[in-house]
């Protein structure tokens, strides 16, 4: 299986000089690793040749390293139901660098790039209504990036009172808890109340 896999990466490198800039192989999956600029004449070529034959795409999501220059990796998931194969195609970007859409290839891409640029940022060029999914339109930040803060800045909440959706700060609404993460079966170093009756 991996050698299939191997030389179908080699294929692919081979066809796309350039845009193609290495393979590998983890966990039974060929994973390609492609220029974001290219990224729509790659994803033509995995779905339009007799040896990939990739129709069916699955995911399209980013992974973020703040320490890298170009910080994200957006990573594409594909199908092939005649090769009974996956394969994962990531390019790289920074910030300010937008990636083209694929819809044109993939109309179904449409969401999942929507959702990339909603939780990290990413832009994609010649998206057709690249706005806001998951979050509230006026939602400031991504929250999938490494260094959006853990409790947000703001809640989304129905009021009772004024019958209307409120933003507000968020607040935290206890203090913080130290746990102990012991197993229940080995017990604790200290006593607990009601631990006296148990004696």
């Amino acid at each position: 299986m991996s050698e299939a896999l191997d030389s179908l990466g080699e294929a692919i490198a081979a066809a796309l000089p350039g845009a193609v800039t290495g393979h590998s192989i983890a966990y039974g999956e060929l994973t390609i690793a492609a220029q974001a600029a290219e990224i729509v004449k790659v994803v033509t070529f995995l779905r339009d040749d007799p040896r990939c034959q990739f129709w069916n795409i699955v995911d399209v999501t980013a992974v973020d390293w703040p320490a890298r220059e170009k910080r994200f990796d957006v990573v594409y998931h594909f199908l092939s139901p005649k090769q009974n194969a996956r394969i994962r195609v990531k390019a790289e970007t920074d910030e300010v660098t937008p990636v083209p859409s694929i819809i044109s290839v993939f109309p179904g891409a449409e969401w999942f790039e929507r959702e990339t640029w909603d939780l990290y940022g990413v832009m994609f060029t010649d998206h057709p209504d690249l706005r806001r999914l998951l979050t509230d339109y006026g939602f400031e930040g991504h929250p999938l990036r490494k260094d959006f803060p853990l409790t947000g800045f703001v809640e989304v909440r129905y009021d009772d009172e004024q019958k209307r959706v409120v933003n507000e700060p968020v607040r935290l609404a206890q203090e913080f808890r130290n746990f102990d993460f012991l197993s229940p079966w080995e017990g604790t170093d200290y006593r607990l109340p009601g631990d006296e009756k148990a004696g």
